[in-house]
């Protein structure tokens, strides 16, 4: 797409149009290096008219000065003059600064879908560790010493990981000299991944690193509650234990010696949820990760966004790990507790969808959470939506078979015509059934999804 092309589509998250060069236009030169790049055009409306801007020989040079002076670390803009309907444009091309993040006055910014944002400070550290390669945990622990180590658990880690064959470790090195190895300790002293991972008594160096776990009966009627504390590895087996304990699991006859369990959720995606909560969550934050359990969803809540250089719609697409805490991820990723391609929205999506249940819904909120939803055409659930017998029914009719006509409604649940045109209506209306085809005998209801997304058999 030429430069001419890039102001018809508008502004962007990495377009900004200005018809004249001021203080916002410095403050977009930083949000664009700060995020992905981008292009200024100056002689251009927000509402995409090309007015044109008169220029003089040196005013480039002044614009591009007065950029690369206003900020820190200095942004190098490139400017060219370009004619756009038999006008002058100019246009300022920023592009992603590799050390981050850059400041106006001390102030940072980063580009959000048209706008500039001003950054947190939680977003201004993890940019800074991330541009320099650095990650917190791999920071020494503040007041921790090597014995706060336990090397049983040191030990346990590397028998795990020469079984899984995801490190080679050598049978004469010693427990801490791996830890070395891996700069788990540096300049004597261990890292917060190290006392995460392997300290006697980790809530005494960091409170926040533990996961709350609640059943609730509504929304604020708690009937089981624990806080769970330990190493990563403890966490997530006690976590998931708290789990098993309060969903229920039904016991299938499949023909086989052995039953099948069938659990409210595939207990592969709670924890791999689980693991991604603990592995990404940002520890800086004073706030615990949260597991929520409800008669019809499970929450799985981490403290912090999304790690810096991914967005909540690139998770939905092939996209490469981003790491927030590296030294965890590592050993993480040697126990084979977790991927290092990307691959954990995947997995949990499709677990999901093979237990025949709703794709999870992941979202930004109070931190980042992964929302698992229970079949909605269960009868019990259907039932306590004041769905009528008959209605309840003819769901289920449809989640075995696909779609029902008026005419099956009235077999199915032995009723008049009218009455199951008004039923019917009803699922519509409320959002359990899609009306497709043409009416009279054409027409056939099938199932709608949450959100709109209609589910097949």
């Amino acid at each position: 797409m030429n430069l001419p092309d890039l102001i018809k589509t508008g502004e962007s998250n990495t377009v900004e149009l200005k018809e004249k060069f001021d203080e916002q236009t410095i403050e977009s030169a930083v949000a664009f290096a700060n995020t992905k790049g981008g292009i200024i055009f100056i002689g251009v409306s927000d509402k995409n008219n090309i007015k044109g801007i008169k220029v003089g020989k040196e005013t480039l040079n002044q614009w591009a000065n007065q950029i690369s002076q206003s900020t820190d670390p200095r942004i190098i803009p490139e400017l060219e003059k370009i004619k756009v309907d038999e006008k002058t444009v100019i246009a300022v091309k920023i592009k992603e600064n590799p050390i981050k993040p850059i400041s106006k006055k001390g102030r940072c910014l980063k580009r959000v879908d048209s706008s500039n944002r001003a950054m947190s400070a939680q977003e201004v550290a993890q940019m800074h560790l991330h541009s320099t390669g650095m990650s917190w945990d791999k920071y020494p622990a503040k007041d921790a010493k090597l014995s706060d180590i336990d090397i049983e658990k040191v030990k346990r880690y590397i028998h795990k990981a020469k079984e899984t064959g995801r490190k080679k470790i050598g049978d004469d090195e010693e427990p801490m000299q791996v830890l070395e190895k891996m700069s788990l300790i540096t300049e004597g002293q261990p890292t917060w991944a190290a006392i995460l991972l392997f300290s006697r008594l980790t809530n005494k160096f960091i409170s926040q690193a533990a996961i709350h776990c609640g059943r609730f009966k509504e929304r604020n009627i708690v009937i089981d509650d624990r806080m769970i504390v330990g190493t990563v590895f403890e966490q997530i087996e006690e976590a998931m234990d708290f789990i098993r304990k309060n969903i229920n699991v039904e016991f299938v006859m499949t023909g086989r010696p052995q039953r099948e369990q069938k659990w409210d959720y595939p207990l592969e995606a709670l924890r791999e949820a689980l693991v991604n909560a603990i592995c990404h969550r940002d520890y800086t934050i004073f706030s615990n990760i949260e597991v929520r359990i409800y008669d019809d969803k499970l929450i799985i809540r981490s403290p912090g966004f999304l790690p810096y250089g991914i967005t909540l719609e690139e998770l939905y697409k092939p996209h490469s790990s981003t790491l927030r805490n590296k030294g965890l991820a590592e050993v993480l990723y040697d126990t084979e507790l977790i991927e290092r391609w990307g691959s954990g929205i995947e997995k949990i999506q499709q677990h999901c969808l093979d237990a025949g249940l709703p794709e999870p819904i992941f979202e930004e909120y109070q931190g980042f959470q992964v929302v698992f939803r229970k079949d909605v055409y269960d009868e019990e659930y259907l039932r306590s939506l004041n769905l009528n017998e008959r209605q309840i029914k003819a769901v289920m009719y449809v989640k075995e078979k696909g779609q029902i006509t008026n005419k099956e409604y009235q077999e199915v649940c032995a009723t008049s015509k009218r009455t199951a045109s008004r039923d019917l209506l009803d699922l519509v209306s409320s959002g359990f059934f899609e009306q497709i085809g043409t009416t009279g005998t054409g027409t056939a209801y099938i199932l709608k999804g949450p959100h709109g997304a209609t589910i097949g058999p």
